[in-house]
């Protein structure tokens, strides 16, 4: 193998797996086509190294383009070899790793190209809900390499050399640089989870294999953690989303997804008692459209490998907004749609639930299996203030304010949800990590049985 030409597609690989680990496959293939003098020239792999290795001593596969043969260029053979690496990784129920660096369909292989292209669209979808597939993109991921990335379940991508897009920038009419195919529009689309230099984006993708299983049918038994698991979290409800996931995890993990899309509402992964555990998190007291569609996101990835999810809402409605009410019914029904339909432990903490926004995220009416709410927790329709003003609209302000505290006792407190059976319990805020560990690990065996049907449709 030349190595000159390869020694960034294969210095990612060995900086992104274990010292020594990585084995190559089908160093030796070369493209078939003969047109355009391609038979001449020296096309190391096709352009793409393909192999297995292992993170942490787990076992991973991996390819990567190498942008100086033909760009990096996607041809028949290089199809192949990426089609047959899928071929092994679902074999053995092994996650796959993408490093992208594409500059699309390699145009001398016409229609060969295309479909080659076409079958790693095909073994990608047999993969999804499998083996997870995590991509990261180092240079271009133009045109179908835009789509192919899109298939993966968390995509990284280089901050300032990385350039993913379906027309090239120059091509989009209107548009006047190549702002929109960086890694900042990107994220702020909701493709990219995370962006950041070479270094740390292989740093990250080692970081979330490690809270991943292999496949979904890994039912591994949680790491073991020196973390007090009844240690207390005191103040947890005045702290940001973020700060509040790291503060209830063990030793502080906490992997954010999807950071620069929705604003007010935060995914990712933590570890409670050694377990991985999906998280959403309200940061905002509205949701917008974009968060629903994250929240769902990753409850159905959590749901298709066994992940529980951990939800900690505090919501006063949907954003009120033109561009919120154009999508928020369909975003909401999808979110909905993922709770109603999801198998594994579901624990909801409230802060607040106000309206079917609230209902939404992780009510107990939609299936989650451990409710808990604050004690100062407000959850009904409407906020008591609106609500008394609906009610009782002849009467002046005093009495709107009186007829509030009254309802606010009566139909939107903890206590009258709990009454009803909406909460299994009202915790302190400091308890929260201990209560959320014994209920995940009472639900730890946890089986749904779901009527008899191909798949949903929403």
């Amino acid at each position: 193998m030349d190595n000159q030409s390869t020694s960034s597609a294969m210095g990612r690989i060995r900086s992104l797996l274990d010292e020594s680990s990585f084995v190559e496959i089908g160093a030796l293939v070369r493209a078939r086509s003969t047109d355009f003098n391609l038979a001449e020239k020296k096309l190391p792999s096709d352009g793409v190294i393909t192999g297995y290795g292992t993170i942490s001593g787990r076992l991973v596969y991996v390819y990567s383009q190498d942008s100086a043969v033909l760009g990096g260029s996607v041809g028949e053979m290089h199809g192949k070899k990426i089609a047959t690496l899928y071929d092994m990784a679902m074999k053995m129920g092994a996650p796959l790793i993408e490093l992208i660096d594409c500059s699309g369909l390699r145009l001398q292989e016409a229609s060969d190209s295309l479909f080659g292209m076409g079958r790693i669209y095909r073994k990608k979808t047999a993969a999804s809900g499998v083996i997870p597939q995590l991509s990261a993109v180092f240079g271009s991921s133009g045109g179908g390499m835009a789509v192919l990335t899109a298939l993966s379940d968390f995509v990284f991508m280089e901050k300032e050399k990385g350039r993913l897009f379906v027309n090239a920038p120059d091509a989009v009419l209107g548009n006047k640089d190549d702002r929109i195919a960086m890694a900042e529009a990107q994220e702020e689309n909701g493709l990219v989870d995370f962006s950041g230099s070479e270094e740390e984006i292989l740093g990250k993708l080692r970081e979330l294999f490690s809270l991943l299983p292999s496949n979904n049918e890994d039912y591994a038994e949680p790491e073991g953690t020196e973390d007090d698991l009844n240690r207390s979290v005191s103040g947890i409800e005045n702290l940001s989303a973020p700060d509040a996931l790291r503060l209830l995890s063990d030793d502080g993990v906490f992997f954010r997804t999807k950071r620069g899309y929705a604003p007010d509402l935060v995914t990712g992964f933590l570890r409670l008692n050694g377990q991985t555990v999906g998280a959403v998190m309200t940061e905002e007291k509205s949701l917008s459209w974009k968060g629903a569609e994250q929240a769902a996101g990753l409850i159905r990835f959590c749901d298709a490998y066994e992940i529980p999810v951990l939800t900690i809402v505090n919501t006063e409605g949907y954003r009120n907004d033109g561009c919120t009410e154009k999508h928020m019914a369909k975003a909401a029904a999808r979110l909905a749609y993922a709770y109603a339909n999801a198998s594994v432990p579901l624990v909801t903490v409230i802060r607040n639930a106000i309206g079917t926004a609230g209902l939404g995220l992780g009510s107990k009416a939609l299936g989650a299996d451990i409710v808990y709410a604050y004690p100062d927790a407000r959850i009904g329709i409407l906020n008591e203030e609106k609500s008394a003003e609906l009610l009782f609209p002849d009467s002046d302000r005093e009495s709107i304010q009186r007829q509030a505290t009254e309802l606010g006792k009566t139909q939107n407190s903890a206590q009258a949800a709990a009454e009803r059976g909406y909460l299994d319990d009202i915790i302190l805020p400091e308890e929260t990590r201990q209560r959320v560990i014994a209920a995940l690990d009472m639900l730890y065996t946890k089986t749904v049985s779901s009527p008899d049907k191909k798949h949903g449709t929403v």
